[in-house]
């Protein structure tokens, strides 16, 4: 049962502009500036990887109004050099797929943003099962949707690895929801997740 599918990738940042500098360096494609989230004052620039998926550099933004309530992504608490951090999936009933999860993916919370309007289930401390490393959930409620409205800059996901102590048990909660080989799970002390890429100048990773 394919309830859900890979919808974006996020590196996370202690600012915007280094996360950038650090994708843009490791790609060798530019960056679209995207915009702002005002409920959870932060924001982002973005990079398609195709017609159905894109990647996403956000941070906190300085100019935003502290919500009352902890970020998503546990951005709260990141600090250090950019890193890719969280993946993002995308289902067309969040709350059916809240109910065929483990519980902690959160509460679905409804934004929107010029042309586009979304749900994200956010958990209420910010952090994700697995220790902020399973997936997030987005429903997006249009036929609107950023990576088509992108500069395509002919990069394109190749796989994505999961390491963590749990991954048998993360792999045997997400990986039947997903279609096949979606994301790979390989059991490792320290939780990392990493991706790698084709793109005009070659194979290329983040992690």
């Amino acid at each position: 049962m394919t309830l859900l599918k890979l919808d974006h990738l996020a590196l996370t940042s202690e600012t915007l502009e280094a996360g950038r500098a650090h994708v843009e360096d490791a790609l060798g494609a530019p960056l679209t500036p995207r915009g702002e989230h005002p409920l959870m004052a932060t924001h982002n620039h973005l990079l398609s990887l195709g017609d159905e998926e894109y990647f996403e550099v956000i941070a906190v933004d300085p100019n935003g109004v502290a919500p009352n309530r902890p970020r998503w992504f546990n951005i709260d608490n990141f600090s250090g050099l950019p890193r890719l951090t969280n993946w993002i999936v995308s289902t067309q009933n969040i709350e059916a797929a809240l109910d065929a999860l483990p519980d902690g993916f959160g509460t679905p919370i409804a934004f929107k943003r010029g042309e586009f309007e979304w749900s994200m289930a956010v958990p209420d401390d910010g952090i994700l099962p697995w220790g902020g490393w399973g997936p997030a959930l987005i429903q997006w409620h249009s036929e609107m949707h950023p990576a088509p409205m992108l500069p395509d800059q002919n990069v394109r996901l190749s796989t994505v690895l999961l390491r963590h102590p749990q991954a048998v048990e993360i792999a045997a909660a997400i990986a039947p929801l997903l279609p096949r080989d979606t994301i790979l799970f390989e059991e490792a002390n320290t939780p990392s997740l990493s991706a790698s890429f084709d793109t005009p100048l070659g194979p290329r990773s983040l992690s």
